[in-house]
């Protein structure tokens, strides 16, 4: 592909048409906001998944330069839902699809048409003629872009003279969702004429700030309830997804590849996978959460996607435990990083450079991945390998034991610094933070300030893992939305009270019709207020209409005691109420499974240390915990077992405890006796 007549991939993200805590209603403010975020990660490109776009989208996208891959239907006449599209889709969509390209034809921004995402109708042989009718209705209107489709059916190979094999006649580009690399080549030696790029990549899972195992290519999630969260070292994977770094490996060593759109670049509403489960209501595939924070997705692909010299570290806070050995990377788009700890250098890593079989250069270490199982021979079996038969990370690693202070990497090209990354360990929770990404807005009454709220401490450092209970306000304006990119929460979009996630949480401020100043201060207990300010102008046309007054969130309400719970549970039949339900049959585990992917294999697997806890709301002595625990082909006792109690600020470690091991002679349950402690949760 060229852009203004210089070859070009299209770096797209996928995007659903929701705003986060705004909802679906548009807003020009929330929708560029998006887009430029997008924008700043590389992006160059739109697919409007799954339904055309409002014209505020369109009058985005050519504003900031993204060009657009303009979609109709989720569905044909075969629904996937029984409330589907396909109930209208006979009587309405001509209509429809002719409201499309009249609405959005004139844009420059607009660059193909898509008839469809994951069809149905795609292998059926009435799909071809509802195909027929749906390209006729876009040539008569726009006889200049090419028409598309985004498809998880043509995985392999059609048969020839299938209804998938003739539908590929029909189209000008293919859009493939989750294809291997191998099918891909497959495809494109088939069908030359055919332009082919992935409609949607990756679909790789995770939650801001958490992290799991990143030895392993796939891990479990978290099913603890209010723990519900994947790791973001680009490794949790449903049974159809693959990671970021192959996806973006296999776009770039194919020339005739024209790009990709990652699913998604923000999360969005509804299809909370892995989970299926209340209070999960948002998805966990984007780069981007909810409220508008970066994941390291985010970074991992700007890397890739961008000149402007960068480097990010993971985990993205150094608050760890004492004797931890933490696994450290960076994603750079420059060859060198060197990392320090309190000014004491760790080593420098490198990039090597490589050239795609076409000359092109880019930047990946050398070294088996195991990405790719499909791989069985040449020099890199089990591995993505290249066509130039190489294999390697697009990030670094350094095995690093935790200490406190400044981790500090320093990206350098020719011997110069270029770019940095710093991460402090924060001290206690001090003071709340306020940053407004703007500094005025028209006073009409509609005009969106988005102000970022963060726990932070004494010297100003984000608190990792803060979760205080934020209380916001407005002066000459008022409250549109909160959020804090949290996929786990039964929290209202529309109060006036929203917990940090990770330390952070946002303010979405509506202006007034007043011009003047436009105030918001954030308030919680324990920690110091915070205020900002910004100007707000004049405006001729004004929203008269009054804002909606937003109350406190109500709250999860109180819990039903005793409770317990656990660091993390590794299916959603091994929760931690399990150990207290009195069937012997059931009980709390953090072992998990994972299905096998297109690329991986299936396999068992368990954290190596966790905790269990039991709350009974009020405070009890206890001298005595008796436990059982499952021993068989994929179970073992554990290695070792501490017991602590909480005595108001912290958990103390027990005093004189003695294990008591059951034995096949002796079948009572393993028991730990100690001095007697009083506490509401040991």
């Amino acid at each position: 592909m060229t852009l203004n007549g210089v070859y070009a991939k299209l770096r797209g993200v996928n995007l659903h048409h929701d705003l986060g805590a705004l909802g679906a209603a548009v807003s020009a403010d929330a929708v560029e906001r998006q887009l430029k975020i997008m924008k700043s990660m590389g992006v160059n490109a739109l697919r409007t998944s799954h339904n055309p776009p409002a014209p505020e989208v369109i009058e985005a996208c050519e504003r900031l330069g993204i060009v657009m891959m303009v979609e109709a239907l989720d569905c044909w006449r075969r629904g996937k839902n029984p409330y589907d599209y396909g109930r209208f889709f006979d009587e309405h969509s001509d209509a429809d699809i002719a409201e499309m390209v009249l609405a959005a034809r004139n844009s420059p921004a607009v660059l193909m048409w898509s008839i469809g995402n994951e069809v149905p109708d795609f292998t059926s042989t009435a799909g071809l003629t509802m195909a027929d009718r749906l390209i006729a209705g876009i040539k008569k209107l726009d006889e200049t872009r090419p028409i598309v489709i985004g498809s998880h059916r043509h995985r392999s190979v059609p048969p020839v003279g299938s209804p998938a094999d003739l539908l590929l006649a029909k189209i000008d580009g293919l859009g493939l969702n989750y294809n291997t690399a191998a099918s891909v080549d497959a495809l494109h030696a088939r069908y030359p004429r055919l332009f082919l790029f992935e409609s949607e990549s990756s679909s790789e899972t995770s939650t801001r700030g958490t992290y799991q195992e990143p030895e392993r290519l796939n891990t479990g999630e978290n099913h603890t309830p209010g723990k519900r969260a994947t790791s973001s070292y680009d490794n949790n994977l449903a049974s159809w997804t693959m990671s970021g770094e192959y996806g973006l490996k296999k776009d770039r060593d194919r020339k005739w590849f024209t790009g990709e759109f990652l699913w998604s670049g923000i999360d969005y509403i509804g299809e909370p996978t892995p989970y299926d489960v209340f209070p999960v209501k948002a998805s966990f595939f984007g780069a981007v959460d909810t409220a508008g924070f970066p994941k390291d997705t985010y970074h991992l692909f700007k890397s890739q996607w961008t000149d402007e010299p960068m480097v990010h570290l993971l985990p993205m806070s150094w608050n760890h435990e004492e004797g931890e050995t933490v696994e450290v990377w960076a994603y750079s788009n420059v060859d060198t990083v060197e990392l320090f700890l309190n000014g004491k250098s760790l080593g420098t890593r490198k990039f090597d450079e490589k050239k795609t079989t076409d000359g092109r250069t880019y930047l990946e270490t050398t070294e088996a991945t195991g990405d790719d199982k499909s791989v069985t021979g040449g020099p890199w079996p089990g591995s993505y390998t290249s066509p130039n038969g190489s294999a390697g990370k697009l990030h670094l690693i350094w095995k690093v034991p935790f200490a406190p202070g400044e981790l500090k990497a320093v990206a350098r090209r020719d011997g110069s610094a270029v770019a940095t990354d710093v991460l402090r360990t924060a001290g206690k929770p001090h003071a709340v933070r306020l940053t407004a990404d703007r500094k005025s807005l028209p006073a009409d009454g509609r005009s969106l300030c988005f102000v970022t709220a963060e726990v932070v401490d004494a010297r100003g450092v984000m608190v990792p893992g803060a979760e205080h209970l934020l209380a916001f306000d407005v002066e000459g304006g008022s409250l549109a939305g909160l959020d804090n990119g949290r996929e786990e929460s039964a929290e209202r979009y529309q109060s006036s009270t929203r917990t940090a996630f990770n330390g952070k949480a946002l303010a979405i401020v509506r202006s007034g019709t007043r011009a003047g100043r436009l105030t918001v201060r954030a308030r919680s207990k324990g920690l110091r207020t915070a205020t900002v300010s910004v100007r707000t102008a004049p405006a001729r046309e004004k929203v008269l209409t009054p804002a909606p007054e937003f109350k406190p969130d109500p709250g999860p309400g109180a819990p039903n005691y005793p409770l317990a719970d656990a660091s993390y549970s590794g299916r959603p039949d091994t929760l931690p109420a399990a150990m207290l339900d009195g069937d012997p049959a059931t009980g709390w585990s953090n072992a998990f499974h994972k299905e096998a992917t297109a690329l991986l294999p299936a396999f068992d697997g368990a954290r190596e240390e966790d905790w269990v806890s039991v709350d009974w709301g009020r405070t009890r002595t206890l001298d005595r915990i008796e436990v059982s625990f499952t021993v068989d082909a994929t179970h073992t006792l554990p290695a070792t077992v501490e017991v602590a109690y909480w005595d108001g600020r912290r958990y103390v470690p027990v005093k004189g405890a003695e294990i008591d091991w059951a034995t096949a002679r002796r079948r009572r349950s393993p028991s730990m006796p100690y001095v007697p402690a009083a506490s509401g949760s040991p």
